[in-house]
């Protein structure tokens, strides 16, 4: 136990949010250090670090905006680390044909609405761009395009039945309780960039003992099974 407990602020892309919650539990019990969580779009995150808003940690969706941080003498200098690779799925309430490939089922007729994280600020809704782009059929589909700030967002849109179908996290599918999910469709790695998700320690926690404290957590064993058995992907040693 520490000798004094203290607590490390995190802001945490939203697709990572149950699990992050999850973890920082288990830490505070191991610990008795305290963790406090703020959510968000990785882009407005990223803005708010810039503007000075006071968090420890970046747990960011991709590895762009802490490697900018970085580069920007913003983090501790050695910091940063991959601490998961997203999953990208398609998933819906609707039952579509099992041999249906992904653009017969994002043309279809019964499909109005798909949701997809905005790619302005989410690293998801990169990726979800970047699969309509190398599938050739963004302008088959731009009019049924149903932009949310995050993937978590785009996955209450699905969830609401607010859109037909979206782009989300196979996360957050993880934390799914109801089990109408009709469709669930893995896309295939090809069609998008890696999701590299990047921590970083920003500078301001250079001394907060819980902040590094969750930083070598976060690599450990039990909070690597954590991360694996909600949709993610483990970095390589």
């Amino acid at each position: 136990m520490p000798l004094q407990a203290e607590t490390a602020y995190l802001a945490v892309a939203s697709n990572f949010a149950a699990i992050a919650s999850k973890i920082g539990q288990k830490f505070e019990q191991k610990t008795k250090h305290h963790v406090s969580i703020v959510i968000g779009s990785t882009g407005k995150l990223y803005a708010q670090i810039l503007n000075g808003a006071p968090y420890d940690l970046f747990m960011s969706a991709d590895s762009l905006r802490p490697e900018l941080l970085e580069t920007d003498g913003q983090v501790v200098i050695g910091s940063r680390f991959t601490y998961a690779i997203g999953d990208l799925v398609l998933w819906s309430q609707q039952h579509f044909p099992a041999d249906n490939s992904i653009e017969d089922i994002l043309t279809a007729t019964s499909v109005r609405r798909i949701a997809i994280p905005n790619p302005k600020l989410a690293p998801f809704g990169v990726a979800a761009e970047q699969t309509l782009t190398r599938l050739g059929i963004v302008a088959t589909v731009a009019d049924k395009l149903v932009y949310a700030e995050n993937v978590g967002q785009a996955f209450s849109f699905v969830a609401t039945k607010n859109a037909d179908i979206g782009f989300v996290a196979s996360s957050n599918l993880a934390t799914w309780s109801n089990n109408d999910s009709a469709l669930v469709k893995e896309i295939p790695v090809h069609l998008f960039d890696p999701i590299r998700q990047d921590v970083v320690l920003l500078k301001r926690a250079s001394s907060n003992i819980a902040a590094i404290a969750f930083m070598e957590y976060l690599q450990s064993e039990e909070a690597q099974s954590i991360i694996a058995n909600h949709g993610y992907q483990l970095a390589p040693p």
